[in-house]
């Protein structure tokens, strides 16, 4: 790259999209003079928004950290600065634009996508890593040379090139997210070195939590973390784009930051971009930087934006990031993400809001909890899915002086997956009393299969549902009669719905299973049974009769 070209400060690039539900392509000054004005991110991916995010927020920590909001040079010194700065940041409804360009100005040169010496997320060192066409930089496609995806809305030379803002958004998505797919460098194999295996980009590790607000403003202050678990100042911000040496060893096994700038701008792969008249057609790859997965408290648990889970059960105070299973609903795994349950560390941002809402900066605030994940096949070597999910609910829900309320959503959830059990064997029963079969070496037991499905749609029915009441549910007006009254009013809305689904499935089945008929039993067993739709239909009801009485 021997010409500056295509400088982040000048060109429009983040797609943003504004309260008439209008996109528009800005510039990183742009979009924190009037963040106000956008409703939030708008990229191709919720996954590369969430990698934007991270971005913003590094310059946010950098700008913050030294300059108070009048621009005059004030280092943090006390987290009671930190929180006195915030609180003004907050207040304002805006972010002071001029403060922050001005610190993006002095750091022109190093925003330049191309550039002879420092461009923006790459090093020329990665030329001599793995190389890939524009098709594999599409976090869309995520499509190799070898394999292509058959279906895709991208095709011809769209697949083949893409423009500089493109490639800048996905050059932050590759670098968070990118698979285990690239191969080590041409001079690491001619010398032999076994380099140690990095895994995935560092966001590709974990189950991403994050919170957003009704405005891009609101979403960067809530998630503007200004103190660590122990509520005192991070280190001292260093973000990649602000270091002497760009860097460029490959996979290189470093300390965990110690500060939310240098993690959110971590070099998990080293890239060089190719271009050929204006447009870019490929890039160049190398593993980068990585540290452990395992973390001990006090150390990588710098990280605020995972749940963070014990795999021994706290016999130790080593932790991993907790990745989100693509097949549950979030609301499923709240205990784990949000309300904090035993083994787990929950997530620096929820503590974070936590802090917020019981100081008193954000009371009676309505809270969007949401998640992203990329999820990978076959030992992480390609993707097979991006998904995103979301929870909403009034930020007091989190306070420690509402422990009630968050057991009542926790036993609301236990509840909930114990009809679903219900349902389960309702539907097993009655594949059987139809003919079907409960042996695994048929078909792997048709009954079970059957089963699982008519399970998933009931958790798909009582999904809407169940996220209204969580809404709806205001620990502010703390009363038991209020409490109680909730209780009982998700018991009976979720046996309502089992109910229903039972009902369904009677009126689904044929005569011959209603009647029943009998199973002989197993060698060995004189016993036979009697399988009746109809018997089983009964079960069901007194079941749920008495857990909804409960």
């Amino acid at each position: 790259m021997n010409d500056k070209e295509f400088n982040l400060l000048d060109e429009p690039w983040i797609r943003v999209i504004d309260e008439a539900c209008e996109i528009h392509e800005v510039s990183l000054p742009e979009l924190f003079e009037h963040a106000h004005d956008y409703r939030d991110l708008c990229g191709e991916l919720p996954t590369q928004d969430f990698a934007m995010l991270r971005l913003l927020l590094a310059v946010l920590h950098t700008v913050f950290s030294r300059y108070d909001v009048k621009g005059d040079e004030l280092p943090l010194d006390h987290p009671d600065e930190a929180m006195e700065r915030w609180q003004e940041l907050w207040e304002s409804r805006r972010f002071p634009a001029r403060i922050i360009t001005e610190y993006l100005e002095s750091q022109r040169e190093n925003f330049y996508l191309f550039h002879p010496e420092r461009p923006f997320y790459q090093c020329e060192h990665a030329k001599a890593g793995t190389e890939y066409s524009a098709s594999k930089l599409n976090g869309n496609l995520s499509e190799s040379s070898n394999k292509v995806r058959l279906f895709t809305d991208i095709s011809g030379r769209a697949k083949e090139e893409m423009s500089f803002a493109e490639a800048a958004r996905w050059l932050l998505y590759v670098n968070a997210y990118d698979d285990t797919s690239a191969k080590p460098s041409r001079e690491s194999k001619e010398k032999g070195l076994k380099l140690p295996s990095t895994g995935v980009g560092w966001l590709g590790k974990l189950g991403i939590i994050f919170v957003s607000g009704d405005n891009l403003f609101e979403t960067l202050m809530l998630n503007l973390i200004m103190l660590d678990e122990r509520k005192e100042l991070f280190e001292k911000e260093n973000p990649v784009w602000e270091r002497k040496e760009i860097p460029d060893g490959e996979r290189v096994q470093i300390s965990f930051p110690d500060n939310l700038s240098e993690l959110y701008t971590l070099q998990s792969r080293r890239l060089y971009l190719k271009k050929e008249d204006q447009r870019v057609t490929g890039y160049f790859l190398l593993g980068g930087d990585f540290f452990d997965r395992e973390c001990k408290t006090g150390s990588g648990l710098v990280e605020p934006m995972t749940v963070w889970k014990n795999p021994d059960n706290k016999k130790t105070d080593i932790y991993i990031p907790w990745r989100h299973n693509e097949s549950k609903q979030f609301w499923k795994e709240c205990s784990a993400a949000i309300l904090g349950d035993e083994g787990n560390r929950q997530p620096g941002i929820i503590s974070w809001i936590k802090y917020l809402e019981g100081e008193g900066w954000i009371r009676n605030y309505d809270l969007n909890v949401r998640i992203v994940s990329v999820q990978y096949g076959d030992k992480d070597f390609f993707v097979t899915n991006v998904f995103s999910d979301s929870l909403q609910m009034h930020a007091s829900l989190l306070s420690d002086m509402n422990a009630r309320w968050k057991k009542a959503v926790l036993d609301s959830i236990e509840f909930c997956d114990d009809i679903a059990k219900k349902v389960w064997m309702l539907a097993k029963d009655v594949n059987l009393a139809a003919g079907g079969s409960d042996r695994t070496k048929e078909s792997k037991g048709t009954s079970s299969v059957f089963a699982d499905h008519v399970k998933a749609g009931f958790y798909n029915r009582v999904d809407g549902p169940f996220r209204r009441w969580l809404y709806g549910l205001t620990p502010e007006a703390d009363c038991d009669d209020e409490l109680s009254n909730k209780r009982i009013q998700w018991r009976r809305e979720c046996v309502e719905i089992a109910r229903q689904m039972g009902k369904e499935l009677i009126s689904q089945a044929d005569t011959a299973a209603i009647f029943g008929r009998t199973k002989s039993g197993s060698e060995g067993e004189k016993k036979s049974e009697t399988l009746s739709a109809a018997s089983a239909m009964n079960r069901f009801l007194n079941v749920l009769k008495a857990k909804e009485e409960s």
